[in-house]
């Protein structure tokens, strides 16, 4: 009975994602490549707010500081996988090294990942001291000081006027893939024991320290992950759009990745795939309707709009921080 129990999970699991590799193929093959875009969107932005909770959920940062790493793993991917030839005029200040490299996407994005990293380490020595709105200030800040060294530094980014006919070599399969890593580790990673420090880190960090947890260290890694998949996410995203500004990636994205996880339910991955894919399609939903009566903006007040009416009847979001019985029959040892 044990063997069967131990077995019965991971093919849960692979049936679930054959199922919605399914899904993929089905809408590849019938849908228009308008809509075949926004599905791709859709799972990049899931990705998104799942690595999010990683951080904000699990861990109990208030961390705003996704737009910052998105645009520096844009950047990133960008230039290693630009034509030699074009780098020559359009980004004369390169090191030598990078004007006569291009790399695949896979080695880019991971390039950029790792990039998106090391700058959040660097930056959550001091700032991961701040707690609660303090440190929401400070990732905040982290996004206008992204913003104004991709705006300064033209002989790298090309400033104000960002990169584009940036090669195009992101699919839906690879947001799929992508999306999909990024549930499985955030998944594997709450039902871990690293996840339960990381649960009792936020909700009491004095007592998580006297059961020997070193919060800080569980904070830094949740934070340094996050970030991993926000540059990765930014890397996917430029090669789908095919351009890149300084402003690409804002305070505006970063108010919709919150709220998709306060949506979701704080802690809660499924509840983030769900707000995610609630959102975003809103937002595409309403877009029509902006260009006719001229309200621009409106998708996004719908957003904050939908943000409070969760707020007002759930407050703590539509699955609270918890998961569906069949997801923690997968991951969590049969939980009851």
């Amino acid at each position: 009975m044990t063997a069967v129990r131990s077995f019965t999970g991971p093919v849960a699991g692979i049936a679930i994602l054959g199922a919605c590799a399914a899904l993929v193929y089905g809408a590849q093959a019938v849908l228009s490549s308008y809509l075949v875009t926004l599905l791709a969107i859709m799972l990049i932005n899931m990705a998104l707010a799942v690595s999010l909770n990683i951080s904000n959920g699990l861990a109990g940062l208030f961390s705003l500081g996704h737009p910052a790493f998105m645009t520096i793993g844009a950047y990133v991917s960008a230039v290693l996988t630009f034509p030699p030839g074009r780098k020559d005029f359009m980004l004369p200040d390169l090191p030598s090294f990078l004007m006569t490299t291009q790399l695949p996407l896979l080695p880019a994005l991971l390039v950029a990942g790792i990039t998106g990293a090391v700058i959040a380490f660097l930056v959550g020595l001091p700032v991961l001291r701040l707690k609660g709105h303090y440190l929401a200030v400070a990732t905040l800040g982290l996004i206008v000081i992204v913003q104004g060294l991709a705006t300064n530094w033209t002989g790298l980014t090309r400033g104000g006027s960002g990169l584009n006919g940036i090669p195009r070599l992101t699919g839906i399969w690879w947001c799929f893939g992508f999306a999909a890593v990024v549930v499985y580790t955030a998944l594997r990673l709450k039902f871990s024991s690293l996840g339960r420090a990381m649960m009792a880190t936020r909700e009491n960090a004095l007592a998580a320290e006297s059961s020997g947890v070193s919060t800080y260290r569980i904070r830094m890694l949740a934070f340094v992950l996050g970030a991993f998949f926000a540059a990765v996410a930014g890397g996917l995203m430029v090669h789908l759009i095919t351009v890149v500004t300084p402003k690409s990636y804002s305070v505006v994205l970063a108010f919709n990745l919150v709220a998709m996880v306060v949506i979701g339910g704080t802690g809660s991955i499924t509840g983030s795939i769900v707000a995610a894919v609630a959102l975003t399609g809103l937002s595409e939903a309403v877009r029509p309707l902006e260009e006719k009566l001229g309200l621009y903006g409106l998708s996004q007040v719908s957003v904050a709009l939908g943000l409070i009416l969760v707020l007002f009847f759930r407050p703590n979001g539509l699955l609270g921080s918890g998961e569906p019985r069949f997801v923690r029959r997968i991951f969590g040892g049969f939980l009851p």
